[in-house]
């Protein structure tokens, strides 16, 4: 831990980060905080600096797909989302649903800085006998909603939960978060037009963009042409994000998504796969390259220089 780190530590276990756009009423010991770029930028970094943790004690994983998502996650767990650590279960709190299930250490990162279980769990990634498996599994790891890693699944379980929430009354959102390569399989759209029909406006999806999947770029693989115009085409309300990497574009999409009333949302986040270390970011193809000791320290130098920059 990071001496910069250790200041804001206490409050992301002391409390629970609620938007002042949740529209709900905290639980005592919950709080409301408004975005501050400089705090979410500085979780971002704790993300990667912890993906890579996890990533490296295994030796490979999946780097590059969950460092593409770390700003969103940082944006959604320290600015947006309803939840609570001590009550991951919490029948009204917002629902996560990482299609891209792969990206897994990037959302153990998250849950372990948030306090759902200690930071050392993220050294047994993988292994047996771990709550951390390669890909999410809500039966396993405490705050994971969905189990997922067949892609394409998630999608179809995010409007369900969605559904639910919404035939039951509540008020929370649902969040689905869907790789560009991930588009491929049918059961995206097939999901896409249900949560159109059904007018699922609080189920929120974005899509990492980065341009990458495992054989190859998606344009070489199956290319997908304009991604906001074809959900447009389903029936979604659409916002694209050209720099899907920016924790205020990505909060300020969010905000605008909450907006609509009476169609499904979403956000296509324009990113890098392997964004925030510059290692696997300039990297031809960082989808589950091996991690030695010293690829490891070498984005540890980097994230560390990104503290700085941010006066940390």
């Amino acid at each position: 831990m990071t001496l910069a780190y250790a200041k804001y530590r206490p409050l992301y276990l002391a409390y629970v980060s609620v938007s002042t756009c949740c529209g709900r009423k905290p639980k005592k010991g919950m709080l409301h905080m408004g975005f501050d770029k400089k705090q979410t930028d500085a979780f971002a970094i704790q993300i990667r600096k912890n993906t890579m943790r996890a990533i490296a004690a295994k030796g490979n994983g999946h780097v590059g797909g969950a460092l593409s998502i770390a700003d969103l996650l940082a944006v959604l767990y320290h600015d947006v989302m309803y939840v609570d650590p001590k009550d991951p279960a919490m029948p009204d709190r917002d629902v996560i649903v990482i299609s891209k299930g792969h990206a897994g250490p990037a959302m153990y990162a998250t849950l372990a800085l948030k306090g759902y279980f200690d930071l050392d769990v993220l050294d047994t990634l993988n292994r047996n006998g771990t709550i951390l498996p390669s890909h999410t599994d809500r039966l396993k790891t405490p705050g994971v909603d969905m189990t997922t890693g067949s892609l394409g699944q998630g999608a179809s379980l995010a409007a369900g939960a969605a559904l639910a929430d919404k035939l039951d009354g509540r008020q929370n959102y649902t969040y689905l978060i869907l790789g560009d390569g991930e588009l491929d399989e049918g059961q995206v759209w097939e999901s896409v037009l249900f949560a159109a029909q059904r007018k699922l406006n609080h189920l929120i999806t974005f899509v990492d963009a980065n341009g990458k999947q495992l054989d190859g770029t998606t344009d070489e693989v199956c290319a997908l042409g304009d991604i906001a115009a074809k959900f447009a085409a389903f029936g979604y309300h659409t916002i694209d994000v050209a720099d899907g990497s920016d924790t205020q574009r990505i909060y300020d999409a969010i905000l605008a998504a909450k907006q609509e009333q009476t169609r499904p949302v979403a956000v296509i986040l324009h990113t890098v796969k392997g964004a925030g270390v510059q290692l696997y970011a300039s990297m031809k193809n960082c989808h589950s390259p091996k991690v030695s000791a010293a690829d490891y320290a070498a984005a540890l130098a980097d994230l560390e220089e990104q503290e700085r920059r941010l006066g940390l």
